[in-house]
């Protein structure tokens, strides 16, 4: 089988970027509009699509065509006749929503239980689990997972607001879930002159203080999301800053929030979002507190495990997915892709080849731009100088 020039879908979410994107593919900045993510794969929501005889072919009708020659046996298997990953460029230009994702059993039942309830809150668009990680590709600020409840607690004492102090209560008595439900549960008519208070009260506190981070942090979440208790939530998780290469993981259950700059996303090809605050959008307090895990994350980062000079991968304890990084100095023989079955090949630096086309040439990958290998192309090599991030099923 042949490798294949894969094109996505920038989705064009107001957060975006008007340059990362674009700049990481070489395309004039700034864009016309925000670009949020690149998608690559075979999503419903936006598949990609790879060269036909008639012109571009979604991989959903690829893939449907010849399931087994697509996915290989065990794939499909174990998924179905699907792909079981959906791989992104993401470009933060302003914060996302905070959020979470149900585990595999909950968004088996919770999606049965509201397609059968026509009355039912639209939480869920399918019947599954979301894990995800993110690479860095430039600078990265992110929130993900609890921190210390006594060191929230902390934070938001020093802006000595008396109605806050059921909150500080909470997270002094290490109670995450009761702090969580008083801020989303705030009330309306007071959240507007809250975050005012909050705001005053970051300013006002010295810059040279422990906690500056996280006062700077208010101070920039509400200039975004006036009036939001996600504001004051957002001080309940770690601020976590990626050097380029670097990675954090997001299990079922962590509330995250991306805030600013590019990296690549891998995560199991879903589109359950369950968002607790930042956010115009309607927030199901109830349902986010069920699906959240109020556990302390005291190391959100996720090393990356040498397997080879020059390839690495990151061990996540899931089967949709897996992720590889090969960096090429153009010295070296090809390297084998160290995966099998359906896998997109990414490339974020330089000028790769990988495998070959339908006419027997390689396919030429710059930054930006990605190719797909269907399980029965067998074996592929990549070479020339660069970089390539490389999505594959792990069964």
């Amino acid at each position: 089988m042949t490798v294949y020039p894969l094109t996505g879908i920038i989705r064009p979410y107001a957060w975006g970027s008007r340059t990362a994107i674009a700049e990481l593919q070489g395309r004039p900045t700034p864009a016309e509009g925000p670009e949020a993510e690149l998608w690559l794969g075979a999503h419903p929501g936006d598949p990609s699509t790879v060269p036909g005889p008639d012109g571009p072919v979604d991989l959903i009708g690829l893939i449907a065509a010849d399931p087994g020659g697509q996915l290989g046996d065990e794939v499909v298997r174990t998924f179905g006749a699907r792909l079981p990953y959906l791989l992104k460029v993401l470009a933060a230009g302003a914060p996302l929503s905070l959020q979470a994702h149900p585990d595999a059993d909950y968004a088996k039942v919770a999606y049965a239980r509201q397609e059968a309830d026509p009355d039912a809150p639209k939480n869920y668009t399918d019947a599954h689990h979301k894990p995800e990680m993110l690479v860095a590709l430039t600078p990265f600020e992110a929130l993900c997972g609890f921190r210390r409840p006594a060191v929230a607690a902390e934070v938001i004492g020093e802006f000595q607001i008396a109605r806050l102090e059921p909150v500080v209560t909470a997270l002094r008595a290490g109670d995450l879930a009761e702090a969580v439900r008083l801020l989303l549960t705030w009330p309306a008519d007071d959240r507007n002159a809250l975050i005012d208070e909050v705001v005053a009260a970051a300013r006002a506190i010295p810059a040279g203080h422990e906690h500056a981070d996280s006062f700077r942090l208010a101070i920039d979440l509400a200039a975004h999301y006036p009036g939001d208790p996600g504001v004051l939530v957002a001080l309940l998780l770690n601020l976590v800053r990626l050097e380029p290469g670097e990675a954090i993981w997001m299990p079922a259950g962590n509330l995250h929030a991306y805030l600013n700059g590019l990296g690549v996303e891998l995560m199991a090809a879903s589109d359950n979002v369950l968002r607790g605050g930042l956010t115009p959008k309607r927030v199901d307090v109830d349902e986010l507190l069920r699906v959240l895990r109020f556990e302390v994350l005291d190391d959100p980062l996720l090393p990356a495990t040498p397997i080879e000079p020059g390839v690495d991968t990151w061990t996540v304890p899931v089967n949709d997915f897996a992720l590889y990084r090969i960096e090429l100095d153009g010295a070296r023989p090809p390297v084998e892709v160290p995966a099998h079955g359906p896998r997109i090949i990414l490339c974020t630096a330089g000028t790769v080849f990988a495998g070959q086309s339908e006419d027997g040439t390689p396919v030429e990958l710059q930054p930006g731009t990605a190719a797909y290998v269907p399980a029965g192309a067998g074996a592929i090599k990549v070479a020339g100088t660069g970089r390539v991030f490389v999505a594959a099923v792990p069964v």
